[in-house]
């Protein structure tokens, strides 16, 4: 008994000396943050026209290069006159990249980018985003479509891309734009709600250990991972998934409102291919061919907003990702 005091103890001190360590290094790191602040947050603007003439002059070489180079330029100012605008300028596809994890952390980025392109864009401006998500966390992926809403708001085209994939959350995004691209084999639908965790009630109960959970309000927290749920629980769980399956499927219905949502809003997945029968996707093809056949007439401009996050920042995410994990499904995944 008493080594286990003194384990106690010892456990206590290297506690406090770890917590006391963190402490230290977060205020330094938001000083450090404060200092460089200016320096974390940039938009980066890469012109993708010069990258594929690059290759294009690069696979040219040979004996009749000259000449080759010199054909290939001239049809391509041909083409440019064609698709200027009054003022001698060509129209611009902003091409944006979301990778979505399951908290929607790149919607950050994704709200500075839509706001640079809405200030900026000028008449015939397009948007492609190239989406990869499986989906993830209702309140980010929610705010991630609303950002995309903007666009349209804005009267500014938007195209989507799916290479891989773009489930559920992704799909909530992807339905946003006014036409979507996806791959024969990519992964498209699943739209639907899930809440899931785990319960130690029973193992607690065994092992004569008591857990009390006090609560304001009936549905304050209606399942618990160490307390004993009720029916009455389970079915307010329930009732709140459905309440947000229930958006889900009206947000789709807004915006693809010639697609059957009753016979799509299963959870289930399709393929590409399939995918586009249902009419969740317009075309089949991949953001490459996209961006080929925009090249001629369009300039190719790729946007990414780099923010490195603070050191307390990281450390709130991962206390976050603990408590989340320790206190179940008080948000719904999609």
């Amino acid at each position: 008994m008493e080594f286990l005091q003194d384990y106690a103890l010892f456990l206590a001190r290297v506690l406090t000396l770890v917590a006391a360590f963190a402490v230290v290094l977060g205020m330094i790191g938001g000083m450090t943050s404060r200092r460089r602040g200016r320096h974390r947050e940039q938009l980066e603007v890469e012109p993708l026209n010069r990258r594929y003439e690059a290759m294009s002059r690069r696979i040219q070489r040979g004996p009749d290069a000259r000449r080759s180079n010199l054909i290939q330029r001239l049809r391509e100012r041909r083409q440019k006159r064609r698709g200027q605008d009054g003022e001698g300028r060509l129209p611009r596809l902003f091409v944006l990249d979301f990778d979505g994890d399951i908290r929607a952390t790149a919607v950050d980025s994704l709200r500075e980018e839509v706001s640079a392109i809405i200030a900026s864009a000028r008449r015939d401006d397009e948007v492609l985003l190239r989406l990869e998500s499986p989906g993830g966390m209702v309140p980010g992926y929610g705010l991630a479509a609303s950002q995309l809403a903007r666009l349209r708001e804005a009267n500014i085209r938007l195209t989507i891309a799916v290479d891989r994939v773009a489930a559920s959350g992704g799909y909530l995004m992807a339905c946003v734009a006014d036409r979507i691209v996806a791959a024969p084999f990519s992964i498209i639908g699943s739209i639907g709600v899930v809440g899931q965790l785990p319960n130690f009630h029973g193992l607690l109960k065994r092992h004569d250990i008591e857990f009390e959970l006090h609560t304001a309000g009936a549905h304050k927290r209606d399942l618990t991972v160490f307390g004993e749920n009720t029916d009455e629980g389970r079915e307010h769980f329930r009732e709140s998934l459905q309440a947000v399956h229930d958006l889900f499927r009206h947000h789709i219905a807004r915006y693809r409102p010639r697609m059957d949502v009753d016979r799509v809003a299963t959870g289930e997945h399709w393929m590409g291919e399939r995918a586009l029968e249902l009419g969740l996707v317009d075309d089949l093809g991949t953001s490459d061919d996209l961006l080929l056949e925009r090249r001629e007439r369009m300039e190719l401009i790729s946007l990414s907003w780099h923010q490195a996050p603070s050191f307390s920042r990281r450390l709130s995410v991962v206390a976050e990702s603990l408590l989340a994990r320790l206190r179940g499904p008080s948000q719904a995944r999609m």
